[in-house]
């Protein structure tokens, strides 16, 4: 019965988180800041502030490792690839597993974030938390023309 009702309850989310959907229906309707890529969104829950000097971020990456996180920053987009490649079996001597919903593989997610000096990002990775501080470049000096 567990097992049953733990089958109909995966089906009822696959059914209900169908992003390809999803992304047609929020098309246009301002996603600039944070664009997802695939089914990605539940792996990095991100916070993101702005002021008028810098973006400050908060990415949750629990279980991964420092060293299996990829920044790049280009044409005023953040981009970040993370990897797990393995996860320890849980199963008992069977091989049954009641629920598995930890993933593995390649995710990544991209934030729409113009006008970065990209030279001044700071990444810092601490207890499955990344907090990124990306200044933003010195405006332009603007000339004012008054109207006679």
């Amino acid at each position: 019965m567990a097992n049953e009702m733990l089958n109909w309850n995966h089906d009822l989310f696959d059914r209900l988180s169908d992003f390809s959907k999803m992304d047609d229906l929020l098309t246009g309707l301002g996603r600039s800041v944070a664009n997802v890529t695939g089914h990605d969104s539940a792996l990095l829950k991100t916070d993101i502030k702005e002021n008028d000097e810098q973006y400050t971020m908060q990415i949750d990456v629990p279980g991964i490792q420092k060293a299996d996180i990829a920044l790049k920053y280009r044409n005023g987009r953040l981009s970040i690839g993370v990897k797990r490649d393995s996860l320890s079996d849980d199963s008992d001597k069977d091989g049954n597993i009641i629920t598995s919903e930890r993933q593995t593989g390649r995710f990544g997610r991209e934030y729409s974030l113009p006008d970065v000096d990209a030279a001044k990002i700071a990444a810092h990775y601490d207890n499955g938390v990344l907090s990124l501080t990306l200044p933003k470049k010195a405006a332009a000096d603007t000339h004012h023309i008054e109207i006679q």
